[in-house]
């Protein structure tokens, strides 16, 4: 039975280091990120970051832990469009 997975998106302050401090909030938490995808907005001062994670009973603290980072500005879970993991996917087999 395959594990259901979401798609988080973040939009973070752009700068060195950022999208590694968020995945390793994740690694240390022994929380598996399935799919990364981060791409600096037309501002250049933000990023946004798409994470396709597990839907499993730690989601919800996760989402809260993250949501306490100073770099990140906003959180959403489900996004519409959120399908570009299954494009990637395609596009790379």
């Amino acid at each position: 039975m395959q594990q259901l997975t979401v798609i988080l998106e973040l939009t973070v302050r752009n700068h060195p280091g950022v999208m590694s401090h968020i995945c390793g909030l994740f690694a240390r938490r022994a929380f598996n990120v399935e799919g990364i995808l981060c791409l600096p907005l037309s501002d250049g001062d933000r990023s946004r970051i798409w994470l396709q994670v597990a839907d499993d009973q730690r989601l919800e603290q996760m989402i809260s832990q993250i949501d306490k980072l100073e770099d990140v500005v906003q959180i959403k879970r489900d996004v519409d469009g959120a399908d570009v993991f299954g494009k990637l996917t395609a596009l790379v087999q």
